[in-house]
């Protein structure tokens, strides 16, 4: 059964947060894809991978840099999964469909808890999931930034 996981950002931006989270699911091997909402953020986020940390390395690629199935992280505002990735991050309100949700193992839901729509996105996201009859967690930042489970 596929986990989706939802993390509820209030402290920390997108961009502080997908590296850590990155760094975590990388260590487990799993090929790794994440969709994003438009084009131009999925350049912007491939760039701000390769500069986010001088000691730290996440091997990554979109389109643009090609050869997809040999990249163990692949960054798409797309529907495909070029690199048989088992792990999806969906961020800036990318969305996946239940029935292509079961191809995966795991499933990050990352969104900004200070823009309503992206509440109510994420709201809208769990009821579907979980009356699909999904594993869901929810995720929040306590004052400090980290992360507690509420669900």
């Amino acid at each position: 059964m596929t986990r989706v996981d939802f993390y509820h950002l209030q402290k920390q931006t997108l961009e502080d947060v997908l590296p850590k989270l990155l760094n975590k699911a990388y260590e487990t091997g799993k090929n790794i894809l994440i969709k994003v909402g438009t084009s131009e953020r999925v350049e912007f986020l491939n760039s701000h991978l390769w500069t986010f940390n001088d000691e730290s390395f996440l091997p990554h690629g979109s389109k643009k840099d090609g050869f997809a199935e040999a990249q163990p992280i692949w960054l798409t505002a797309q529907s495909d999964n070029p690199n048989a990735a088992v792990f999806l991050f969906l961020v800036d309100g990318a969305e996946i469909e239940p029935s292509q949700a079961e191809k995966f193992e795991r499933i990050f839901n990352i969104f900004d808890g200070t823009a309503e729509q992206a509440l109510q996105q994420a709201r809208n996201l769990w009821k579907t999931y979980k009356e699909s009859g999904f594993d869901v967690k929810y995720w929040q930042q306590d004052e400090r930034g980290v992360w507690q489970l509420k669900a």
